[in-house]
């Protein structure tokens, strides 16, 4: 993991990972309560795991649940910002 985020151009190693204090996170886990956040660049610890976040994506929030998998990663990671495109059909097709 470490050699991707170098390779990346990620943090630097004696900053540590980014993440942000989520204050009522052990409440959230425990309720089953989704927490709303912008913090894309915050990096997913291995305490999120099981919690839920509605992950901003810059005009609505979109639900994410933290597997073992995306530890490491950043929350931004698994809440697409861009649109799938479609071909709009015409009225004689």
């Amino acid at each position: 993991m470490h050699a991707t985020l170098v390779a990346l151009g990620g943090r630097s190693a004696w900053k540590g990972p980014f993440f942000v204090n989520f204050p009522r996170l052990r409440e959230a886990m425990d309720k089953n309560i989704p927490i709303k956040t912008q913090a894309r660049a915050c990096t997913i610890l291995p305490n999120f795991v099981g919690c839920r976040f509605l992950v901003h994506n810059g005009k609505e929030y979109l639900p994410v649940s933290i597997t073992q998998d995306m530890v490491g990663h950043k929350l931004g990671e698994f809440a697409q910002t861009r649109k799938r495109f479609k071909y709009k059909s015409t009225k004689n097709r």
